[in-house]
């Protein structure tokens, strides 16, 4: 948590003070062999479960320049922001850049979470490992950067800590030279981290300017920081956080979720029983990849996100991280009875791997879709959910309209973090000899709203079939591990948010195809929800013209914020006083949150068309807030289980968008839903699967 806001700092300039630091005037080649070139990567139980994914991000260190030039920025300093921005985007810890022989390299550095306390269960699981991990990390920004560069047309390769050394430099060399931190005995050092560091390498042939070394003479990090660095007054990260954040039990997220009032239900409508088993076929970018949406949408559908290049920068290494997502069982499963113990490790785990919020739920079997995307019938097999959200970035979003050049990329940047952590936690459980499978955006058998309600991290939000965390509010992507270690649930939660979305039309109003209800909840499928028109949605992520995708919802919710203080507090008085929701709703208009910051606004908008990376031809979508827009009485179309299509089918089965229409005639209230429940009447024949309704 920060007091002190960071909306006038460039993105380029990192989550540190690194401007406070004092640079070294000494230009000549720093030559160093105290600090290992070669990360230790030690006896660690989780080593085994992270080779893998360190191999496959390895494999794409290297590759072929595309033959045509992106239009980057000319300018060197806007060059250089450029790339910086992008690692600071993907989460490095530091970034900095020097010349390398007659090219030039961009070092990133990356730190791992808390690591556990000695008598949690994840002490033992972690203890040797942190080393490879930190380097995991750095490589996987290390593999984005080189992709994103030979997209756009320039040499790239990259350097991990264990793979084939430069030559000349070693890693911890080049960090040193690119101001990234100085050497102390045995080992480098930044003022401000106060964690080990992992590093990567890119070499590229992008000119771009370089940074001096740091001068280790020139004093602490207090000397040289001051109160910026100890309070944070630009926004960056400070001492007291530190303080604080290295004070709290490695198992608690750094957002106070254990604050939070816990319910036993939800405090939205959910008819278990009730709720069918759908197919991922169900999907609505399923059905626009097989043609149900019409040619348009099909023919837009492999290329959607894929059309901007730091987003396709992420596509490969995903692909070849879906075998890992499962794999064989060790024989012998580990003495771990006490579930209580369990969940606090696997919590502990994730942090440290980056995720930012961590649940746990028992899988119902409804959650599991009923065949894959080959046809095949799926066997619901694992007892509990771990679910894990990512932050997908609120600078960047500040930045953005919601729905331009980088919202895809925004996606992708939380998929490739989730299904990197899901797939590790999954193989690590593998090892200790309890079945469990990761299930990512790429490839999963479970569908993951239903989890994030019931795992306690949010509840469902008028942005309909989305659930909305009160810290991060709909600004994450997903991922969970399924698994039979048995494992302390958590409970559901409630933060006001059906009263506030009640008194808030926001999302609904600033939607740019319209897709969110401005109505009361309806029963859908066995959940009381304000449905979102989900086709409607669908068609203008696919065939977005002047961006990539959408998250128009997410980027004007009043939940997404920057996470100051002041926010913390505000919460707080919707929490206690439900009088003043409405109220904090037009504030959050009047303050003008939801706006595009233009600060923040790093990226060059750039598209993909025949391999060639460019201009986009039809601009950007450059949306502000649309304060006087009112209810435009858009019909909404609802696609219940009973007209969905037949999951072993993989022909085009078109919607009838005129009979969706119709259905929301038939639609129960939550309060009808609850009288013919009462009273034993039947299901809904709405709620059974064409397939079974045939039969």
């Amino acid at each position: 948590m920060r007091i002190f806001s960071n909306k006038r700092r460039p993105v380029h300039m990192g989550p540190y003070p690194m401007e406070l630091l004092a640079r070294s005037n000494d230009a000549r080649p720093v030559r160093t062999a105290v600090v290992p070139p070669v990360v230790n990567v030690g006896e660690g139980q989780l080593n085994q479960a992270l080779a893998p994914v360190q191999k496959v991000l390895e494999q794409l260190l290297t590759g072929v320049a595309v033959e045509h030039q992106a239009p980057l920025p000319a300018d060197l300093r806007e060059r250089t922001n450029l790339l910086k921005s992008a690692a600071y985007f993907f989460d490095a810890t530091l970034v900095g850049i020097c010349a390398y022989r007659s090219q030039w390299a961009i070092v990133v550095a990356t730190e791992s979470g808390p690591e556990p306390e000695r008598d949690n269960l994840a002490s033992g699981w972690i203890a040797g490992s942190e080393a490879t991990f930190r380097n995991l990390r750095a490589t996987q920004i290390a593999m984005i950067l080189c992709n994103f560069l030979r997209l756009c047309g320039f040499y790239a390769r990259g350097y991990s800590q264990s793979s084939e050394a430069l030559p000349d430099f070693t890693i911890p060399e080049l960090a040193i030279r690119s101001g990234v931190a100085f050497e102390a005995p045995g080992d480098l050092v930044n003022p401000f981290t106060g964690r080990a560091l992992g590093l990567s390498v890119v070499v590229t042939s992008l000119e771009m300017l370089s940074d001096r070394p740091l001068d280790p003479a020139a004093g602490s990090a207090a000397s040289q920081g001051g109160l910026t660095w100890r309070l944070g007054l630009s926004g960056t990260r400070s001492a007291m956080a530190h303080w604080f954040q290295d004070r709290r039990a490695s198992h608690l997220s750094r957002y106070p979720m254990e604050k939070i009032r816990k319910v036993d239900r939800a405090t939205t409508r959910v008819d278990e029983n009730e709720i069918p088993q759908v197919p991922l076929r169900a999907s609505f970018f399923a059905r626009g990849a097989a043609g149900d949406l019409g040619a348009k949408a099909q023919a837009q559908y492999p290329n959607f996100v894929m059309k901007e290049p730091l987003g396709f920068a992420t596509r490969n290494a995903q692909g070849q991280m879906i075998p890992l997502q499962d794999g064989p069982v060790a024989s012998q499963a580990a003495d771990m009875p006490n579930t209580a113990e369990n969940a606090k490790a696997i919590k502990s785990l994730g942090y440290f791997l980056g995720t930012d919020l961590i649940g746990i739920c028992e899988m119902p079997k409804y959650a599991w879709y009923s065949h894959d995307s080959e046809g095949n019938e799926i066997t619901a097999r694992h007892k509990y959910a771990i679910v894990l959200l990512i932050d997908q970035g609120h600078e960047t979003m500040e930045g953005a309209s919601g729905d331009d050049w980088i919202s895809g990329s925004q996606s992708m940047r939380g998929y490739i973090r989730g299904m990197e952590i899901a797939t590790v936690i999954a193989s690590h459980l593998r090892s200790l000899g309890f079945a469990s499978r990761a299930h990512s955006n790429t490839d999963g058998q479970v569908l993951q709203v239903p989890l994030i309600l019931k795992a306690g991290l949010g509840e469902l939000s008028r942005i309909g079939e989305v659930v909305l965390n009160p810290f991060v509010g709909p600004r994450f992507k997903s991922a969970v591990v399924t698994t039979d270690l048995i494992l302390e649930p958590d409970r559901h939660i409630d933060f006001g948010l059906q009263d506030m979305c009640n008194k808030c039309n926001k999302c609904a109003r600033e939607c740019p195809c319209n897709a969110i209800s401005w109505g009361d909840k309806v029963m859908f499928n066995g959940y009381e929800m304000w449905k979102p028109d989900v086709e409607r949605c669908t068609r203008y992520r696919l065939t977005n013209s002047r961006g990539a995708a959408c998250g128009r919802c997410m980027k004007t919710c009043p939940y997404n914020h920057e996470g100051l203080l002041a926010h913390r507090l505000i919460l707080d008085l919707a929490i206690r006083f439900p009088m003043l929701r409405g109220p904090i709703a037009r504030l959050d208009d009047y303050v003008g949150n939801g706006r595009r910051n233009m600060v923040k606004k790093w990226w060059t908008d750039l598209e993909i068309v025949d391999g060639k990376t460019d201009t986009p031809k039809s601009g950007a979508n450059a949306r502000e807030l649309n304060t006087d827009k009112t209810d435009p009485s858009v019909p909404i179309a609802y696609y219940p289980a009973s007209v969905m299509p037949d999951g072993t089918n993989a022909d085009a089965q078109l919607v009838d968008r005129k009979a969706a229409v119709e259905v929301a005639g038939t639609l129960e209230s939550p309060e009808d839903a609850k009288r013919r429940i009462a009273s034993g009447g039947a299901r809904p024949e709405q709620y059974i699967p064409i397939k079974n309704l045939t039969a």
